[in-house]
């Protein structure tokens, strides 16, 4: 008697759940990742450079140089984990292993990044603070970069991976609210800044970790294909070109990621000048809660309205809308040259409703660039680690570079550096380069990214098609 064919795990499926469709268990633990991944963009990006200028009395120069360097390394190395988290899922079958050791090991680091004290010296403290946060960016990128493959791999659905992807940004952009406004909440509350530094980091450490450890359980979810994953090749050099070659051949994804690194430059422009806003533009130093308020308020209730469009019209479309929409309050914002006051916040509310589409869109197209790799190239299966190892690298740049000409902005318009406690007045020349940081670079940046995005052509019908008998 013959033994009956084994089905495809695509075919398998719980009762009364479509084919493609994500159980709301596995939506529901992916986007808890989001609490990892804002916590982790958000804090370091708002108050490490002010962190060093002001606390530890670095100068702004130097200050810009630790972060862009933590963030080279992340340009190192997010190639490499990406390769490695695909051999590790053609040898065990998930990509679990690499983000439980980032979400075990970001706490301790994170933590140390903040922990360094002002008598140390401005010297010594940045050196600590560079090997904090290099480990720290390590740890981080053994979750994120497994993390951001998995979409690709969990559903086929161009309408799913939106779902999947809104949901994400809900939790992100909460994520940005409670490390935002919160993490200087916890500054405040101890009784010196190099205690209220310390219970910031620890905090806010244990709460990435633990969104992170959440989130790697994802890995385990039956995948909506068959395991014939294909492992890339060992070896540094190997694992480059590997990342060389899907760049290469994938113009969608060129696109993409050049369209999304210049969002990242611009928006991490904005987030790195926002405590110095809040400081000299609108004079308190805690002013930075409530532009975070007015910016993440609004995104969480626009995202379920992006996501809507984008069903609508195409995500292309809708990421589209986002950008003009996040281009024109960005440059409203020029006018806090001339005349700062609370109308800022009304601009920043603005930018939030289209930064949420700015989050969820490009992330729900990412998983259609690489099944769209798949069928058009023959690349195989399994490979989605290689194109996010390259992703996360890129977006890694923009942050970098956003924060490093902040810095620079600082430096040439004569920002004086101080230590935790000292007073201090700047030059009107330096609250004019904060002003225009905030505002006139993101929206040129914004502005280049719409003609790299024209350049994107997969729409639905490129992804929703038959897959082959």
């Amino acid at each position: 008697m013959s033994t009956p064919a084994r089905p495809e795990r695509a075919s398998v499926r719980p009762s009364g759940r479509l084919p493609g469709r994500l159980s709301r268990r596995t939506v529901a633990l992916y986007a808890v990742g989001s609490l990892g991944s804002g916590g982790y963009a958000t804090l370091p990006g708002l108050v490490l450079t002010y962190f060093l200028t002001d606390n530890l009395g670095v100068s702004a120069l130097v200050a810009g140089l630790i972060v862009t360097a933590a963030k080279i390394w992340d340009v190192v190395i997010d190639p490499v984990i990406g390769a490695a988290s695909d051999r590790q899922l053609a040898r065990t079958g998930s990509r679990r292993g690499f983000m439980v050791a980032g979400a075990l090991s970001l706490p301790f680091f994170f933590a140390a990044t903040f922990a360094v004290p002002p008598s140390w010296g401005p010297a010594a403290g940045a050196v600590c603070v560079l090997l904090a946060f290099l480990a720290t960016a390590t740890a981080f990128s053994l979750f994120q970069v497994p993390y951001i493959a998995l979409p690709a791999e969990l559903t086929s659905d161009y309408d799913e991976r939106t779902r999947l992807l809104g949901w994400r940004v809900v939790v992100l952009t909460a994520a940005i609210l409670l490390f935002g406004a919160g993490g200087p909440e916890l500054r405040s509350a101890a009784s010196d800044p190099v205690l209220g530094y310390l219970l910031m980091g620890a905090v806010a450490g244990i709460a990435i970790g633990l969104g992170m450890w959440v989130a790697s359980r994802t890995a385990d979810a039956p995948a909506e294909a068959p395991a014939d994953h294909t492992a890339p090749p060992a070896g540094l050099r190997a694992q480059y070109a590997a990342g060389l070659r899907v760049l290469r051949r994938s113009q969608p994804f060129r696109a993409l990621l050049g369209t999304y690194l210049l969002q990242a430059l611009a928006t991490g422009t904005m987030l790195a000048t926002a405590q110095y806003v809040a400081t000299w533009v609108l004079g308190s130093e805690d002013a930075v809660t409530l532009v975070f308020i007015a910016l993440v308020g609004p995104a969480l209730i626009a995202t379920p309205a992006w996501a809507a469009l984008a069903r609508r019209v195409g995500k292309e479309r809708a990421f589209a809308i986002a950008s003009v929409l996040f281009l024109i309050a960005a440059a409203s914002l020029t006018l806090a040259v001339w005349s700062p006051g609370a109308w800022i916040y009304a601009s920043v509310a603005v930018a939030g409703v289209a930064y949420a589409g700015l989050q969820a869109l490009p992330m729900a197209m990412l998983p259609d660039v690489i099944s769209h790799d798949e069928r058009a190239s023959g690349g195989g299966r399994g490979q989605a680690g290689t194109f996010t190892g390259v992703w996360t690298a890129g977006e890694t740049v923009g942050f970098a570079l956003g924060a490093s000409a902040v810095a620079l902005m600082l430096a040439a318009t004569g920002y004086v550096s101080t230590v935790a406690g000292a007073s201090t007045a700047q030059p009107d020349a330096a609250v004019a380069g904060i002003a225009l940081s905030f505002s006139v670079l993101p929206a040129a940046l914004m502005a280049a990214s719409l003609i790299t995005l024209r350049r994107y052509r997969l729409r639905r019908s490129d992804i929703d098609v038959a897959p082959p008998a």
